[in-house]
């Protein structure tokens, strides 16, 4: 049963305001709004095909897109808005207008509509406010069926993305001992190993892992908490994310083997720490250690600032700075990240960054490691990139000298991009240790 769809219209302001509550999470529905794979899905009203030809969602960017009638017939509107603000994953505001087909702006059609996402308990309110330049204008909107239409677009919305969740990419969901929601994709057959991901990353960026470990493993992919779709519980601490794990642990049988790549592959080392035999196996990408002078260390107030950042609504400078300071990349080269359209991506997951910084604690200070920091006696595979910088194979280095069971290996060609730009390597690498 669909949603009901409240209207207001305002013709002292020339606004109209079409608003649905969704039962889906907001980062989801922000994903199904702000993606071209996903927007042509279900945009516009019902019987009508959405064509994208240019989506560039950060302020200053265009989106160039055409509505046709399945009918057959030669009705098609071509559209051009421009971006003025993106608060991922809150608000969009951007100029709306009718084009011809060489894409010249129609005069007298600018349309300047806010989108707004509010987390409700239930899921997300969706607001979709317009603005017309004249009375005129707004009148004329709801003659030629924009109420009708938009309220189609939230019909096709709901379903799209609700088969989407029940579909290949389906997620189930376990209810860590904080009551966060854990969501996780489960595939393949054999041993259950669990892939903690990265910071600035959710399980889509390791869905291609996945499904070649999958040949000789259950995997289990999950979404850490606040990322994705998974839920977030306040006030954070690392032992948190550590029941998470335990509860896909629960799930998958008692025991499982833990696959962790960079600031994941730290939490999967405490999870083992903690957890103890529960832990079967570990596979450790890149642990990104700082723990000499190879590169400059992260500062000692790097979690406070990025808190600051967030609370004061700075998701892309708190992106910036993390890139910056953890990730040790010149800044000539963020202008670059930043046009590349995994930014808005990380911005939407920048309230988490902290996580990550809390789990590194002090061993990306340039000391060296700690003895004696993890009391783990089973079987670990360290990875390394062959043309990564040299901290990390200074940092494989000093691990495997902390634990018994371990062993390094050097992946041919790679870098720290390696979980999703070689996936079948990893795999390989993870079978031929485990044989």
């Amino acid at each position: 049963m669909k949603r009901k769809t409240t209207i207001r219209k305002n013709h002292e302001r020339r606004e109209l305001t079409i608003e649905r509550n969704v039962a889906l999470p907001a980062k989801f529905v922000w994903e199904g709004w702000t993606e071209p794979t996903h927007i042509t899905k279900w945009w516009g009203p019902k019987d009508w095909t959405t064509t994208v030809y240019e989506m560039d969602v950060r302020p200053g960017g265009v989106w160039r897109y055409s509505l046709k009638a399945d009918d057959n017939s030669s009705e098609e509107a071509y559209c051009r808005a421009v971006y003025d603000e993106v608060e991922v994953p809150h608000k969009l505001v951007y100029t709306d207008t009718f084009a011809d087909s060489e894409w010249n702006m129609v005069t007298d059609s600018e349309m300047y509509t806010t989108v707004l996402f509010e987390k409700k308990s239930e899921g997300t309110r969706i607001s979709i406010v317009t603005r017309f330049a004249t009375s005129e204008q707004l009148d004329n909107a709801e003659a030629m069926g924009m109420m009708e239409g938009f309220t189609d677009a939230y019909d096709r919305l709901e379903e799209y993305l609700e088969n989407l969740m029940g579909g290949s990419d389906k997620m189930e969901t376990v209810t860590s001992k904080d009551g966060t929601q854990i969501a996780y994709t489960k595939q393949g057959t054999g041993p259950a190993l669990i892939l903690v991901s990265s910071a600035a990353a959710d399980h889509q960026d390791a869905s291609q892992l996945a499904e070649h470990l999958s040949v000789h493993y259950t995997v289990y992919n999950y979404d850490r908490r606040g990322r994705g779709r998974s839920t977030d519980t306040a006030p954070y601490a690392v032992a948190r994310e550590v029941e998470d794990i335990e509860a896909l642990i629960e799930v998958a049988g008692g025991q499982a083997c833990l696959f962790g790549s960079s600031s994941g592959a730290v939490l999967a080392l405490e999870t083992a720490n903690l957890l103890g035999n529960r832990i079967a196996s570990l596979y450790l990408y890149e642990p990104p250690f700082i723990i000499n002078d190879s590169r400059k260390p992260v500062p000692g107030d790097y979690v406070k600032h990025l808190n600051s950042l967030i609370e004061a609504g700075n998701r892309s400078e708190a992106v910036e700075y993390f890139a910056s300071e953890a990730l040790g990349i010149p800044g000539e080269y963020i202008g670059y990240m930043k046009a590349d359209s995994s930014w808005n991506k990380m911005e939407s997951l920048a309230h988490t960054l902290a996580y990550d910084g809390l789990i590194m604690g002090t061993t990306q200070s340039g000391n060296p490691l700690p003895a004696n920091r993890w009391n783990i006696s089973i079987p670990t595979l360290i990875m390394t990139g062959e043309n990564s910088e040299p901290l990390f194979h200074d940092a494989a280095g000093a691990l495997v000298n902390q634990l018994p069971k371990a062993a390094i290996h050097s992946l041919a060609g790679q870098d720290h991009s390696a979980v999703m730009m070689a996936p079948d390597g990893l795999a390989k690498a993870v079978f031929d240790f485990k044989s």
